[in-house]
């Protein structure tokens, strides 16, 4: 499977992970609890450079971005429809904000080091007896890891189809996309309970 980080020694590579998603997790709770769009506009532009500072090259961050962001403005658009072009506006640097700074993370912290933190931070909720940590990290682990390949099975697919001289059409994308990753889900899901890396309980 591909993976999302990227290789670098820029100053988020040698940040704590710890830090790089707590950091995540307060900017969601700021960027959500406010709706100033001077301040949310000033976030957007910081989370920017800090996804720039990676160092990769333009057309890779671009192509890492393309779907998520089409996403984001559909939501933003649709917003607009319904309510006040000022909430479209703040939801749109919200969702591209926190967009920013969560790819910016990912680029900078490897699969092992996220499941790590995770499972360390969900552990006082695992005394309660409400999650277990462990799965928890690996479900987080296992939709990193899956991210990459979605974005390049959607590609694989989109590129069939033109060379098929086939419209490229959502309702012609998502069916086999979806197929596909819920076979690699099963695929993933039986090896797991093979190796017996999962502890269930009754």
């Amino acid at each position: 499977m591909q993976s999302l980080y990227v290789e670098g020694n820029s100053a988020l590579h040698r940040l704590s992970p710890r830090v790089k998603v707590l950091s995540l997790f307060l900017l969601g709770l700021v960027l959500f609890i406010s709706s100033n769009i001077p301040l949310l506009a000033v976030v957007m532009l910081l989370t920017v450079l800090a996804y720039r500072s990676v160092g990769m090259p333009m057309k890779e961050s671009a192509a890492r971005l393309k779907p998520i962001f089409l996403t984001i403005a559909f939501v933003a658009l649709i917003t607009f429809i319904v309510n006040p072009w000022h909430q479209a506006l703040a939801t749109l640097l919200r969702l591209t904000a926190l967009m920013l700074f969560a790819a910016a993370v990912t680029a900078t912290t490897t699969i092992a080091q996220f499941m790590d933190e995770i499972t360390t931070l969900v552990r006082p909720v695992e005394r309660i007896g409400w999650v277990n940590a462990t799965d928890v990290g690996l479900a987080v682990g296992l939709v990193l890891r899956f991210v990459p390949e979605i974005i390049a099975r959607y590609h694989a697919i989109s590129e069939a189809h033109a060379a098929r001289g086939l419209k490229v059409r959502p309702t012609t994308i998502l069916t086999p996309l979806i197929i596909l990753t819920l076979r690699d889900a099963d695929n993933v899901a039986a090896a797991i309970d093979a190796r017996g890396i999962r502890r269930h309980v009754s």
